[in-house]
Order: structure tokens, then sequence, then C-alpha cells
């Protein structure tokens, strides 16, 4: 026994000492990156920025070290920075006399469309200073090619694929899979292209839903046409005619038709690249990530702490809304409603920019939310710019502010809602499991997930929806200075995109971020502004602490385990988490 207590013992001091080590590694990382996110880097002339976008693209850059590390220590991989800050240094990038072009290498666009057309948007203003930047890939698919048509020159690898064969949307159902374990998807909807619940009560689309998806995956292949018959100087038509007849496959086959200016390895890039720059052969390219050319000059940043310009807030609301505080991929209604409360009381903030990038989520939170941007907006110019997503609840909570501004391929509408509650009697049954009750009378068994809603419940959920729906329709009415009958008729759920909303009175103008900047500064008086970023983000010693939980354990198993896959467990997930009346849009369409 004693030799059992003294082996515990040591493992436990081992252990401890183990994971002490591990934190002050880590610690020590951090301290290095902080150190040298503050360290001026020296710009040579002749630098060429090297655009690599192979990670998922938010539009804030976090702040989280470990998040850079993970960029950091993979040689291949650019430290991720976030949209905003992208066009930003671009921007400055194209008045930057030291820096002579892009390399815009690219492997897949982590972005969805909106995103994809704002960096676009900046790639080719970026040209418009007589720069020159130049696209490569091994491989092509329709949105990577899209983002290449914005550079002067592109080349695909000699054995390289590209497919441009047009746009595809998928919906997953699972009401067959929910069945075979005896579970009952019971719902109560408002809007007859509600799609959200469909993949939980059929096996295939509905007509309304397939008209809605039909109409709104053309509307953004039609902006992704317009886009590169604009660049690359081929007519709308003969490119639909190649992508509908899947024309070619291959890097000559690119070449031929125009969409790319010829096959080359990445070293006859380079040798191009040498060109532009009057060097010779053996002559060494100044690369800089664009993560290390934010810290040339200190990023061009002021101190806004003493700068006498006015002050933009600048709020992003990124994920599924709901109640409480959220996680950090999510719109907690706590922490966004705090966010707003205290900018609204800050004197030096003399305007704000909600950044929406959700499809929607719980319609209690999304009116705790909407009720700060309100209050918000009475005081002070309040703007929303509206990313690849911001639909149902996130149209929700844009509905109120003084302008709506999105880009011409943003998804965005989708007003409506249901409610959904669970029958797992079958379930129940199949595993020998029963429960009995003891309640105050027949109501109190209301929400039971062991039984089939009986009549009197489903009409009791079907008020409490319809109650939400025209609470949804009243405030988009006062917001968009619409009839009910007006929202109503562009309601029922359906889904726009940004030109489709933007037609029917759910959006003002057309735009990026930038634009809802100037926006915010013009009504706000300003001439000169500087923006900060909220909510604020967690501080970096809980990030580390968490990596030691038993749920990023998990998390990481299953994403190992899955694969592909685990996109279907997270959104399983993401409807067993929903709770009360929900305002979110049909999330589960893909596009390829």
């Amino acid at each position: 026994m004693k030799q059992f207590l003294k082996f515990v013992l040591a493992t436990v001091v081992g252990l401890i000492i183990f994971i002490g080590i591990i934190f002050l590694v880590l610690a020590a990382s951090v301290n290095n990156i902080d150190f040298a996110k503050e360290k001026e880097v020296k710009l040579e002339k002749q630098t060429v920025l090297h655009l690599k976008l192979n990670y998922p693209l938010t539009d804030r850059t976090s702040e989280d070290p470990l998040y850079k590390l993970a960029g950091g220590l993979s040689g291949d991989s650019e430290v991720p920075v976030g949209l905003y800050d992208i066009t930003k240094q671009l921007e400055r990038a194209a008045d930057d006399e030291r820096v002579s072009g892009i390399f815009l290498d690219l492997s897949f666009v982590g972005a969805g469309f909106a995103k994809t057309f704002e960096l676009r948007e900046s790639i080719l203003e970026f040209r418009e200073s007589g720069k020159f930047v130049h696209a490569y890939a091994e491989n092509m698919d329709n949105k990577t090619y899209y983002l290449a048509s914005a550079a002067d020159k592109v080349y695909l690898n000699p054995k390289g694929n590209i497919i441009f064969n047009g746009l595809l949307g998928s919906v997953m159902f699972y009401k067959e899979m929910l069945g075979k374990i005896g579970v009952e998807m019971q719902v109560v909807k408002r809007g007859k292209f509600k799609g959200a619940v469909e993949p939980f009560v059929l096996d295939k689309l509905s007509d309304a839903n397939r008209e809605q998806i039909d109409a709104y995956v053309n509307s953004l292949f039609d902006v992704m046409l317009e886009g590169i018959s604009n660049t690359r100087e081929i007519s709308v038509d003969s490119l639909k005619s190649l992508a509908n007849d899947f024309t070619f496959r291959d890097a000559e086959g690119a070449v031929r038709y125009g969409l790319t200016d010829g096959m080359k390895f990445r070293d006859e890039v380079f040798a191009g690249i040498r060109d532009e720059l009057g060097l010779e052969d053996d002559d060494k390219i100044q690369f800089m990530k664009l993560s290390t050319y934010i810290k040339t000059d200190k990023g061009a940043k002021v101190d806004l702490d003493n700068d006498k310009s006015g002050k933009i807030g600048i709020v992003y609301a990124e994920g599924t809304i709901v109640s409480g505080k959220g996680e950090d991929d999510q719109i907690g209604s706590d922490k966004f409603a705090a966010a707003l409360r205290k900018l609204r009381k800050d004197d030096n903030i003399k305007a704000v920019v909600i950044r929406v990038n959700s499809p929607g989520g719980s319609a209690q939170a999304s009116e705790v939310i909407l009720r700060e941007a309100e209050l918000l907006n009475e005081q002070k110019p309040l703007i929303i710019s509206m990313g690849d997503v911001a639909a149902s609840g996130g149209y929700y909570i844009s509905c109120l502010a003084d302008s709506i501004i999105a880009q011409p391929n943003t998804i965005t509408g989708s007003i409506g809602v249901f409610g959904l509650i669970p029958n797992a009697e079958g379930m129940f049954g199949k595993l020998g499991l029963s429960t009995d009750y003891v309640g105050t009378g027949d109501m109190s068994e209301f929400g039971r997930i062991d039984r089939a809603l009986n009549d009197r419940e489903r009409m009791i959920l079907d008020e409490i929806v319809g109650k939400v729906y025209d609470d949804f329709l009243g405030h988009v009415s006062e917001g968009r200075g619409l009839t009910i009958e007006e929202v109503d008729s562009i309601g029922q759920g359906r889904v726009w995109t940004g030109v489709m909303a933007k037609e029917r009175g759910l959006v003002d103008e057309l735009g990026g971020l930038e634009d809802a900047l100037e926006i915010a500064a013009y009504k706000a008086g300003l001439d000169e502004y500087r923006t900060r970023a909220y909510p604020q983000e967690k501080n970096p010693f809980e990030e580390i602490m968490k990596m030691f939980s038993m749920e990023a354990h998990v998390q990481k198993a299953m994403k190992a385990e899955l694969g592909d896959n685990y996109t279907i467990y997270q959104r399983l997930k993401e409807v067993q988490n929903l709770d009360g009346v929900q305002a979110i849009m049909p999330y589960m369409v893909d596009f390829k």
C-alpha cells in the first residue's frame, strides 16, 4: 500500500510538472508573438506581397495568440488575417512605393461568396495603382477561379485541373435516419419558404424551397459571371455556355478559352514576377506575407487613445444567435447587447457599424439584441454591413438600423420563424424506456418528447410561433418603411441575394464594410475617423487553459474520426441545442 501511494504521488507530481512545462512553453510563445506584433519589420524596395488564403477567412483578425501560433508554426500557412485588415492593408500597399505587386497564391478560398466578392474588389482597386497582380494555383474550382480572375495574370499548373461548371446547392435530409431511431420532428412554422426544418420532416426539397434556392443560386452565379466577364473580357453568355457544357477541365482548355493566361509551374510564375521587377534570373524576390506587412510601420496605425479624429465602433456579429453569453463562434445575446449598450454610452464613439454574418437563431435572443440596437440608433448612426449571410435572425437584428449595406451576393431575408419539438416515443420504445408523470393539470405536460403533440398543444405552439412572426413583420415594417402586407409578401421565410433584397426594399445600398464605414462617417459628420472592434476577445490565457479541457480533446477526436462528415454532426448538434422559437434560415444549403 505504501509503495502504491508513492507511485500515485510520483505520477501526480510528474503530471503537474509536465502541465507546468507545457504552460510555460505556451506562455513564452504568446509573449514572443506579442513582442513580434509590436516589433517593427523593415520593408525593402520592390517587395511583393504574398497573399495566401489557405485558412477559413473571418471578418475580424483574431487576437488569440494560439490561433496565430498555429499559423506561424506551419511554414506553408499564412498567419490568419481577417477580411477587414486584408482590405485595409491592400489599400495601404497600393500607395506604398516599396510594394511593387501581389502574388496571389491560391489553393482554396475559405470564404463565402460575399467575402470573396469583397476581397476581389480590393484586389481590383489595388490594380488601379498600376501595380501587378499575378495569380497561380495548382487546381481551381469555381470560387477559386472567380477570385483569381481579379489578377492581371492568371496561371494554372500545366497538370492542374479547373472546375468551371456552375454552382450547385445541396441539402442533406435526415428524416429517414431519424425515423430509424424512432424520432419524429413536429414542426410549426410561419413562411411557406421557411426551409430550415425541411431536412427533418421531408426527404426532398419542397416545391417552394426548390424555387427559392434555384432563384438565389442563379443570382449568385450571375454575380460571379459578371465579375469574370469584366476582368477577362469574355461575354457572360459565353461564360455561361462554357460552364453549362463543362467545355474544358484542364489547364490547356482554360488557356484556349481565355480564362487563364498560361500553363506554368511555380518557378515559371516566379520568373515572370522577376521580369516585372526587372531582376536577373538568380535574384531573390522580396516576398512578404500580409501578416508581416501589417507590422511594417506598425501597420500605419494611429494610437486611438491619443487620436483626436472621430471614432466608429465595429461590432462583429458572426455565428448562430443564442441566448446568454454564447460560445466564441456564436452571437450571445448577453454579450452583444452589452457591447451595443457600451457603445451607446461612450461619447467618444460617434457611429456604429454592425458587421453581420449570421443565419439567425433564437428569436428571443434576436429580440434582446434588436432592442439595444434600436436604443443605440436613437442616439447615434447605426449602419449594418452584411457579409456572406445575414438572414432570418441575422436580418431581425439588422432591420431597425439607419442603413443596411449588403454585397450583391450576400444571402439575406428569410423573414420567417418556426418551432420544433421532437417526438421520441418510438426511440424510447426501442430502448425499453418509459416515463411517468405527475402534474398539476393537463397542460403541465406541454413539451413532452415521449409522445406526439395533441391538437390543443399544437394550437398553442402555432399561436406562439405566429406571435413571433407578427413581431418580426412589425419590426421590419417599422425599420424599412413598408406595410405589414408588403413585408409579408417578401417574407414567408424566403431567402434573397443582396441584389434581390435591394430591389425589394430590404437593403439600402450594395457594398462592403468599408462602404458602410464611409456612410457611418458621413451620417456622423466625420471627415476623419478611426475604428474600434467589439466585442472584446477573450484573455489569451483563457484560450490556453481551454486547450486542456476534455471538451477540446473530444472535439478534436470527433473531427479526426468523422472528417468531412463532421459538419453533419455539427448540424445535428445545433438542432439539439435549439431552444424556443427560432428565426433561422435554411442554413444546411451547401454550395459547390
